[in-house]
């Protein structure tokens, strides 16, 4: 079919087709092409100082990093050129390999509960907005809270004494036999900390899933309403579903924070009992900030970054996808 435009006729009310021909639409395209040259001067100028500070902030510390990883450097002796041997030697020790381990565990682990509270706390919250404002508040403020403060809230709590709430509400209840020194204990320290960091990482995900709940239009739940359908049933077939965006939004946010995670492990474990909570990125400190051996952490660190990189990329390009 052929493109055309309409032009009045003089003297009558009827107007006439005039096709619009290839040299036209060539003339518009180089219209189009010249007017962005135009502006991409003025475009660059304005990106220039966010650029220059992503230079420095990121690319810089980045080219340094894998440089560093390349090298043999321990404290203050010449650094040796060592090539890919940090990266053997890294997937040879035992205890990176378990830092491995433990920071999928940590990772899998802290990403679903707290998304996952987060989840059914937003879905009942969405039965009551205004009676819930409060609660959704106090929960969001736990997330607000420094990482290191949260540890040293759940240090109390944790404590091995009788001055620890846990131990302490246990004998209050008889159950004094299951006092225990919940971080001192390989088996127990890891998971003292997932429930900790979990607690903190909670509100994000609620904010943002009531958000996506309150999305949902009213005229939908109305209809269920005159169709019979129940509260439990509006929540599962109506206000779950469509708040799903939001769910994959936090796991997203949450997968991200729980991969840098450090200030809560630090403050509570240290990494211990026996480094069997240090993850990768504890890991990257210890060996570089303790036992000074900067290209081996720098390496650990290029691990860390793959990994980070393999979870958000094909995210980043499925959420471009769905917005377009």
């Amino acid at each position: 079919m052929t493109d055309a435009t309409q032009a009045p006729v003089s003297g009558s009310g009827v107007t006439t087709s005039s096709p619009v021909t290839d040299s036209d639409r060539r003339r518009l395209a180089a219209a189009r092409r010249r007017r962005w040259m135009a502006d991409m001067p003025a475009a660059y100028l304005l990106l220039a100082p966010v650029l220059v500070l992503f230079a420095f902030s990121v690319v810089y510390p980045l080219i340094q990093t894998i440089w560093l990883s390349f090298w043999d450097i321990k404290g203050l002796y010449p650094p040796k050129f060592a090539g890919f041997g940090n990266f053997v030697t890294l997937f040879n020790d035992a205890t990176f390999l378990r830092a491995i381990v433990t920071t999928l565990l940590w990772t899998v682990c802290t990403t679903v509960l707290s998304v996952g509270a987060g989840w059914g706390l937003a879905l009942l919250c969405s039965l009551a907005p205004k009676a819930t404002l409060i609660p959704r508040v106090l929960i969001f403020t736990a997330f607000g809270v420094s990482e290191a403060v949260t540890g040293y809230i759940w240090l109390g709590i944790y404590r091995p004494d009788a001055g620890g709430v846990l131990n302490a509400l246990l004998s209050a209840i008889g159950l004094g036999q299951f006092a225990h020194p919940w971080l001192g204990d390989a088996n127990t320290a890891i998971w003292c900390l997932i429930i900790a960091y979990s607690w903190a990482q909670t509100g994000l995900p609620l904010i943002l899933i009531f958000a996506a709940t309150q999305a949902v239009s009213r005229n939908v739940i109305e209809a269920a309403h005159i169709d019979g359908a129940g509260p439990g049933a509006i929540m599962r077939y109506i206000i779950a579903p469509l708040s799903l965006p939001g769910v994959r939004v936090a796991l997203f946010i949450n997968l991200l924070g729980s991969l840098r995670a450090f200030d809560t492990i630090y403050v509570l474990t240290g990494g211990g009992p026996v480094r069997t909570t240090e993850t990768i990125g504890f890991f990257m400190f210890r060996e570089s900030f303790t036992q000074f051996k900067l290209g081996y952490g720098a390496a650990a660190t290029l691990v860390l970054l793959a990994a980070v990189l393999i979870i958000s990329i094909p995210a980043i390009i499925q959420r471009t996808k769905e917005a377009k």
